[in-house]
This record gives structure tokens, sequence and C-alpha cells, in this order.
């Protein structure tokens, strides 16, 4: 981020004590009246040279502002997100040494639904209740997995032991993504209450007033 910052202008600072130097050595200094007249002339030539050298106007770089962090107010909230939003970070490091594309695209879509339902409860965190369980197991759990797999692909040999919890793992992640979508639509099932109670009210209104002519499609 670029700032404008002036800088302030010298040259009337020398113009003065120009004035000064040129007086007192051409000029009498021995009477009160020279004393005023001095100082008259350096304050009105300091004044021009003010006027006409302004200084100047730079542009520096500045750091952006942190932003504040977020906060619901509450602390046990606060930190199960930041919890959440570190674990999410983590897991996207780990996705970028998934050789696998198949596997890769698991963490990935894994990756999208928890980012949606720690958004969610940023947004609304009457959601808090629906998925703490989410934040303080599945999500750190998931996370251990994949540390886990990352550990064993590194060792870049296939014995039994290594190939084995690699494949329970993959095979695992399709179970959690399913898992995570419920969880994701499960957030929204008092909304869609509210919503179908606001259509119900909206259509009875219509229908008292004339303004339906029959029932609305289901």
């Amino acid at each position: 981020m670029k700032k404008e910052r002036k800088i302030p202008p010298v040259a009337h600072v020398y113009a003065f004590a120009g004035v000064w130097l040129l007086w007192a050595l051409f000029l009498p200094m021995h009477r009160l009246v020279h004393f005023i007249g001095l100082l008259a002339a350096s304050v009105l030539i300091s004044l021009l040279f003010r006027r006409f050298f302004p200084g100047k106007k730079v542009y520096v770089s500045v750091p952006e502002p942190e932003p504040e962090p977020f906060s619901t107010g509450d602390p046990e909230v606060d930190g199960l997100i930041r919890e959440g939003e570190l674990a999410l970070s983590e897991m996207a490091r780990l996705r970028q040494g998934i050789a696998d594309p198949e596997v890769g695209a698991k963490v990935d879509r894994i990756i999208e639904i928890s980012g949606r339902i720690v958004g969610n409860v940023m947004e609304d965190p009457a959601h808090f209740r629906g998925v703490q369980r989410f934040l303080r197991y599945y999500l750190p759990t998931t996370l251990k997995l994949l540390h886990a797999y990352d550990r064993m692909d590194a060792q870049g040999i296939s014995g039994e032991n290594i190939s084995g919890t690699m494949g329970r793992i993959e095979d695992v992640l399709d179970t959690l993504i399913v898992a995570y979508k419920k969880q994701l639509d499960a957030l929204f099932a008092g909304k869609a209450m509210d919503i179908e109670t606001d259509i119900q009210v909206m259509e009875g209104f219509l229908k008292r007033e004339g303004l339906a002519d029959g029932d609305f499609d289901k």
C-alpha cells in the first residue's frame, strides 16, 4: 500500500540565514533600526522562499494494517474456529504433497466442505452447537490421518503395512466426504424450516386477499 508523505521545505531556512549573512557583510548592524530592518527583510525573504519552494510530496510503501481477528464474543467458539482454520490450512499444505490425482481430489473435496462448515459457524455462531463434534473430533482426526498418509507416502516403498494403511486412509476419505456433506446440510435444517414457514404464511395472505387463483404448486 502506498501512502503520500510530504517532505517539509528547507529553502526558507537557508534564505533566512542568508539574509543575516549578507546584511552582516554589507550593511550596518550597530543600531536598533538596523536590526528591525534585518528582521523584517529576513522574514519577508523566508516567506517568499516558503511559497515558491513548498517542499515535495513522495509516496512510500507502508505495510497493510493487520486485520482485526475474528471474534464471536465467546472464547470457546473463537478458539475452536481458529483451530479449525489452522487445520484447514495444514490440510491444504499436505495436499500439495499428494501425487495421486484421485486421492488429491478427495482431499480437495474434504477441504472445501470443511471450509464451508467452518465459514457458516463464523457467519452464524448459533450453528456452533450442531458442529461441536465436527470441530472437536472429526476435523482434527482427519488432519491426523492425512499427516500419517503423508509420512508413509514419503517412505517411497510399498510394504504390507504402509500400503495397507494408506489404502485404508484412501477408502475412509470417501466416507468422510459423505459424512461432511450431511453435516453441512444439517446446518440448514432450521433455516429451511423458517423459509417453509414464511412461504406458507405468504401463500395464506395471497389467498385471503384474492391474489392467488388457486393452490400453489408444491
